[in-house]
């Protein structure tokens, strides 16, 4: 008997190897590398991904009311994913752009937003997340331009997630950090590992790892990349990065 790929992967969870796969996704509003907004390429690339919880960026629009990129009635009608509830605007599925996908069969703990020291609005998430046997704190972030306000920010996201109780953690998103070891990286690096993923930015063309994935100690790096695919570059100036964990 052949099982559909997502059947076969909530099985995994359930009585194989406690293992979780991550994204981050810088989606750029769905406006692709042709100047098109169009969601449902982006809502490929997650299919894609085949993660099983995904940071996004830049998943509201910018002006007006800042709706959310991908409406709700296409995720929820061609995707296996639901976005965490965070309650903060109506039409938006983020907290100024950051937003959490989870499978529909995730459960869904403790969720909040953190507001972080900026010059322009600048947010993280985090999310408690359960699927099957694998359950693991994300924190997602989009961090600023400035290399001051980003080790500001950087330094906030750490005390946020030391101030918890203890839980496998994971941290990701678009850092905007250009070198390679300074700045906010050296900052997370002292209490994190960074899963090698690769360069993400540009899509067309990758030359800088702005996109990272940071983890605890209680959770073991399994397979980490970049996702390259056909679609991957047209549908937004980021490639998506994904990493997998085993919890132990």
């Amino acid at each position: 008997m052949h099982l559909p790929m997502e059947t076969g992967r909530a099985m995994a969870h359930c009585f194989a190897m406690k293992t979780v796969r991550v994204a981050s996704y810088n989606i750029r509003k769905a406006i692709g590398t042709d100047r098109r907004r169009v969601p449902e390429r982006v809502i490929d690339v997650l299919n894609e991904l085949d993660a099983d919880i995904i940071a996004l960026q830049e998943a509201d629009r910018r002006f007006g009311v800042r709706s959310a990129a991908l409406p709700p009635w296409l995720l929820e009608s061609i995707s296996p994913y639901r976005p965490v509830p965070l309650n903060v605007h109506v039409d938006s599925m983020g907290w100024h752009g950051n937003a959490i996908l989870v499978r529909k069969e995730a459960e869904v703990g403790a969720h909040d937003v953190l507001h972080l020291p900026c010059l322009e609005p600048r947010g993280a998430t985090m999310a408690e997340v359960t699927l099957g046997k694998a359950s693991l704190r994300v924190f997602g972030m989009h961090l600023d331009l400035s290399g001051l306000w980003r080790r500001k920010q950087a330094a906030a996201v750490i005390h946020a997630a030391s101030s918890r109780d203890a839980m496998p953690t994971v941290l990701m998103g678009d850092l905007n950090e250009w070198s390679a070891e300074r700045g906010c990286l050296a900052d997370f690096a002292r209490h994190y590992s960074f899963a090698p993923c690769g360069r993400s930015f540009h899509a067309r063309r990758p030359v800088a790892r702005l996109d990272r994935i940071m983890h605890c100690g209680r959770l073991k790096l399994v397979d980490c990349g970049v996702h390259e695919s056909a679609a991957a570059r047209k549908a937004s100036d980021h490639l998506p990065i994904w990493a997998e964990f085993g919890l132990g």
